[in-house]
């Protein structure tokens, strides 16, 4: 009975596609040839379009298929469908214009092809939001739901049970839940009850009233499952292993396989591949706006600096950014030359007698970081991320804090999550870092985006200008 209604909800979202297909094949073609939108059309003819098109539908539905794009996705995002479709839709696309170009007889336009292969990438994502939104929709009512055996100890069980109540979307209701060790008072309660044994467990996964089954352990008593698979009795029923690693998951732990070999990263960077690629991108954009923006600003404030006070415009000092490595950040020099000739590298304090009077208010203001977005430009930073520290401090803080070289994972920023929140001057490092990390470990291209809108409505005043400069 599941799998039939598991085939049945994949046919159904497999003729969703190709009726969506259609309606991108077709208003390619009627934009192209029968909308003035686009210059004068050259001669067609309509039954190689009509070829074309039976050819898109088997070619898309066969790579879909091969893709196994159908199947159950309860747990996934839209944002991994998104990526899924867009592979797929390239893969189909090569495909379809290879047996076109094999079959010479079929003449298309280009642009009717380019049309499409747009058009069908975002009617596809279209109609996957809304079938699936429709089903997570009949999912909160009860409908469309999958049982679920839960199985481990308490601490990791309840935590489970408290996320699949609060994800009522998933569809995933809970049918029973057996902990390996003696249950808490403070156990979340379950509709139908906690398991008294294993017995219990065995006649309820062998009433077939449970669909899937979720083990969470503590990774030192991992050695169980063998156990717990004994007394499933080789039930034939979806197993998932859900480890808890705890205090090892340090930063964005994340699983993946290895020619059939689960990997657990406890602690990698978010910002590799297309994640990566858009950073960059933006880091690009904005900061070549912003250059170009603020370049009579900065023009204004060199010469001030010029004419205030002897010694270089632009200061140059040692950080440590990306996996350890050194860079020099550039700044507009906001204190007397040579200031640390006597004092060597310490943090400027509080009325600072280096400070020069022009200094006091580029600090003030941060306007004295601006020339940070050629740092950016060249690589070296980006515009969101943690602020960069001098070497010679780090050597310190690493003895001092734990997990503090973790936020040199990814690029250092002119702005970040520690700084919007006001974590910035002479305030506590340790809290700069729980912000770091969090920034890290929940990345995503949004949360730069809310940083720098933060940073430019709210983050250019320094309130702790005069004290330790991040």
């Amino acid at each position: 009975m599941l799998k039939q209604r598991s085939e049945f909800f994949q046919s159904l979202m497999m003729l969703n596609d190709l009726f969506f297909l259609s309606v991108g094949w077709w208003l390619a073609y009627w934009i192209r040839f029968e909308t003035d939108l686009l210059p004068e059309p050259e001669p067609h003819f309509l039954p190689h379009y009509m070829i074309a098109w039976l050819i898109v539908l088997m070619v898309w539905t066969a790579v879909f298929y091969w893709l196994d794009f159908y199947r159950p996705r309860r747990l996934s995002s839209h944002k991994r469908e998104i990526v899924d479709v867009l592979k797929g839709c390239i893969l189909a696309m090569l495909v379809f214009l290879g047996i076109v170009f094999l079959l010479r007889g079929v003449v298309l336009s280009r642009i009717v092809v380019v049309l499409f292969g747009v058009s069908s990438f975002i009617l596809l994502n279209l109609s996957h939001v809304v079938f699936r939104e429709g089903l997570r929709f009949l999912r909160r009512r009860g409908y469309n739901l999958r049982h679920v055996l839960l199985i481990g100890t308490p601490r990791q069980v309840n935590q489970l049970v408290q996320k699949l109540q609060a994800y009522r979307q998933f569809g995933l209701s809970i049918a029973g839940v057996y902990l390996t060790q003696q249950t808490p008072a403070e156990m979340t309660p379950v509709p139908r009850g906690y398991l008294k044994d294993t017995a219990e467990l065995s006649r309820l996964v062998k009433s077939g009233a449970i669909d899937q089954i979720f083990v969470t352990l503590p990774l030192e008593q991992a050695g169980k499952l063998v156990e717990i698979q004994q007394w499933l009795d080789d039930e034939p029923i979806t197993l998932h292993f859900i480890p808890d690693v705890g205090d090892l998951a340090k930063l964005r732990g994340r699983m993946e396989e290895f020619d059939g070999l689960p990997i657990i990263s406890l602690q990698s960077s978010p910002l590799h591949g297309w994640n990566s690629f858009r950073k960059r991108i933006m880091d690009l954009s904005i900061g070549g706006l912003a250059l170009l923006l603020f370049s009579p600003l900065m023009l204004l404030i060199a010469m001030l600096i010029k004419l205030t006070s002897s010694g270089p415009i632009l200061y140059r000092q040692e950080r440590m950014g990306l996996d350890g490595r050194r860079f020099k950040i550039l700044k507009f020099r906001t204190m007397v030359k040579n200031a640390e000739h006597t004092t060597g590298p310490v943090w400027a304090t509080a009325d600072d007698p280096r400070v020069t009077p022009l200094g006091r208010i580029l600090r003030a203001t941060s306007l004295d970081e601006l020339p940070q977005f050629i740092n950016v430009l060249r690589g070296e930073m980006s515009l969101v991320g943690p602020r960069p520290e001098r070497p010679v401090l780090i050597n310190y803080f690493r003895k001092s804090i734990p997990g503090y070289m973790l936020r040199h994972k990814v690029k250092a920023g002119m702005t970040g999550w520690a700084q919007v929140n006001g974590w910035r001057g002479n305030t506590s490092l340790e809290s700069r870092i729980q912000h770091d990390l969090d920034y890290i470990g929940n990345w995503s291209i949004w949360r730069d985006i809310k940083i720098l809108a933060l940073t430019v409505f709210g983050g250019f005043r320094n309130k702790g200008a005069g004290g330790i400069r991040s």
